[in-house]
């Protein structure tokens, strides 16, 4: 079993092995003529469910053909222009190799003696990525999981942060006084973060959006003079640069100086908008964010990178010592004083992927100009769907674009009642997902169903949106003439 380790003597192996299974995935991404073939979970499941794991195939081929049944053929590829639904990028050639190298190594990048030349380029990416936020001389962070770790992080920080201003505050007292503030349309991960830390169930203060979908901010000047009033502590505002469902993009400016007076920290979760850092065109949508305490940004998500690669960013590095726990056999405390650079000192994780090194391939072949020119190509290619969904009479479309995401419903012209038309949406959604032509998102607008699509693919054009656009159409319509049989 020793021949199957990656080491000095099996160098030739590892080259044909690995060769061998790009090889099988080029040929699948250069066939591959449709997002998805539509397969259901009652005929995938049994085609595993009899791989028996304690009888190995002993041959890398024989897997690979195997591989080919249980995943290749049926993976849902991102890459594909009419995949339309999730906030799931097709990435950039540069960090898929970043990615190979980084796995072979397996450098852990929690301490020093782990990682060496990786701890620094990790650093290298974090000052890079705040000087083009634009945080300031002691800013710093740390690599993530993804934008819900870095949401987490950020709120935990901020809770720290926010106990010194209760007056009396002491070691043991309650956390029920804390405050959150986030839009309706802010991500899940806020109020799961509030909960892991031992918040309240009324901690996360909801505040209503404008018809942009963009935080209200004379709601929230409203509910921080309550929270004050009330003898609450205001412990953070959760501003949103790039909305899951809308791409909307709240008033940051304005968040900034209303956090400003209350003494409240700012986070903003940029985990879909933090592409327009690098952007060529719209960089100004995001101004504000420089006034940030923390910020979440999901390379994997609007950098066109493999999953998974986000990071947090503070700005005042000392804020990151409570997430700094010492142990001897690790990061012992005098590791301080000697300034070894053990990034586990700022981080909720121990062992770590080295997924930085995918960001610096990418800007060392691209460079952020490259970047950004792909991002600004999806915000462009949003506004152009949006011309045509609010010029198709069988549509509604919902807000106009701040970043590349369309939320729409099909409205037929002899149907009136809200439910039905609602079911109509659904299926066509559900039919359009098992054809595996397109796949699209969805989401409620109040209570209604509408369908989204998320625009991350610069290869998408606007014929493909049309194309899909009318397969919605055709399912809808198919579902309502079954419907009114049913209903004869």
């Amino acid at each position: 079993m020793r021949s199957h380790l990656l080491n000095d003597t099996t160098a030739d192996r590892y080259r044909r092995s690995v060769t061998d299974g790009i090889e099988r995935v080029a040929a699948r991404l250069a066939a591959t003529d449709r997002p998805f073939t539509g397969v259901t979970v009652d005929a995938l499941a049994p085609r595993i469910e009899r791989i028996d794991l304690d009888r190995p195939l002993h041959d890398t081929t024989a897997v690979l053909d195997e591989l080919e049944e249980v995943y290749l053929r049926d993976a849902v590829y991102f890459h594909h222009p009419r995949y339309l639904a999730h906030l799931n990028c097709p990435v950039v050639i540069p960090a898929v190799v970043g990615e190979a190298v980084l796995s072979a190594v397996n450098s852990s990048l929690d301490t020093w003696d782990q990682s060496a030349g990786g701890t620094l380029i990790e650093r290298k990416l974090i000052d890079w990525t705040n000087e083009r936020i634009g945080l300031g001389p002691a800013a710093d962070g740390v690599f993530t999981s993804g934008g819900s770790q870095s949401n987490l992080q950020a709120l935990l920080l901020a809770r720290e942060e926010a106990k010194p201003a209760r007056t009396g505050w002491k070691a043991g007292d309650s956390l029920a006084d804390l405050r959150i503030f986030a839009s309706e349309a802010s991500h899940f991960s806020v109020r799961k973060s509030a909960k892991l830390l031992g918040l309240s169930a009324d901690s996360v203060v909801s505040i209503p959006v404008d018809h942009d979908k963009r935080m209200r901010t004379v709601a929230l000047a409203r509910e921080l003079e309550r929270c004050e009033r009330d003898g609450l502590v205001p412990m953070a505002v959760v501003a949103t640069a790039g909305t899951t469902d809308f791409g909307s993009i709240d008033p940051l400016p304005e968040i900034a100086e209303l956090c400003s007076r209350f003494g409240t920290w700012m986070h903003v979760d940029a985990a879909y908008g933090c592409g327009l850092l690098t952007s060529l065109k719209n960089r100004d949508r995001i101004d504000g964010i420089e006034r940030a305490d923390s910020v979440t940004v999901d390379y994997h998500k609007s950098f066109f990178q493999p999953v998974s690669s986000s990071a947090l960013l503070v700005r005042d590095a000392v804020t990151l010592r409570h997430a700094t726990y010492h142990a001897e056999y690790l990061n012992p405390a005098r590791s301080v004083q000697e300034r070894i650079p053990n990034q586990v000192d700022k981080s909720l994780q121990t062992t770590r992927r080295f997924d930085a090194l995918k960001l610096w391939m990418t800007l060392r072949v691209m460079g952020a100009d490259g970047i950004g020119e792909l991002f600004d190509e999806v915000c462009a290619l949003a506004e152009e769907g949006w011309k045509l969904l609010a010029a198709d009479p069988r549509f509604d479309v919902v807000v106009t674009p701040s970043l590349s995401t369309l939320v729409f419903r099909y409205i037929p012209a002899a149907v009136t009642d809200p439910s039905e038309i609602d079911r109509a949406n659904l299926y066509a959604r559900k039919a359009l997902f098992a054809s595996g032509d397109a796949v699209v998102a969805g989401t409620k607008v109040g209570a209604r169903h509408y369908l989204k699509f998320t625009l991350l693919n610069p290869e998408t054009t606007t014929a493909d949106i049309a194309v899909v656009l009318d397969l919605i159409a055709g399912h809808a319509e198919q579902y309502l003439g079954e419907s009114l049989d049913r209903a004869s």
